[in-house]
C-alpha cells in the first residue's frame, strides 16, 4: 500500500462562551454533543457537516477560536 496519501482531517476549535441555563433542553444536549459543558471550555473537533450543524444550533453560546 505504498504510495497512498493519507489526507489530514480538518479540525475546528470552538469555545463555549454562554451558559445553557434557561435554554431549551435540546440546546443543552447539543453542547454535550460538542463535548462542551462549562464556560470557556475549548474543544478541537473534526470539521464535518454534523459538527457544523450542532454549532449552528448553539451559535449564540459558542465561538470559533480557529479553523
Amino acid at each position: 500500500m505504498a504510495g497512498k496519501k493519507v489526507k489530514e482531517k480538518e479540525t475546528i476549535k470552538i469555545q463555549q462562551i454562554g451558559s445553557p441555563i434557561r435554554r431549551e433542553s435540546k440546546q443543552k444536549l447539543h453542547l454535550k454533543g460538542l463535548g462542551l459543558g462549562k464556560i470557556n471550555a475549548i474543544r478541537e473537533l473534526e470539521d464535518t457537516p454534523e459538527v457544523q450543524g450542532l454549532i449552528r444550533k448553539v451559535r449564540h453560546m459558542v465561538q470559533i477560536v480557529s479553523e
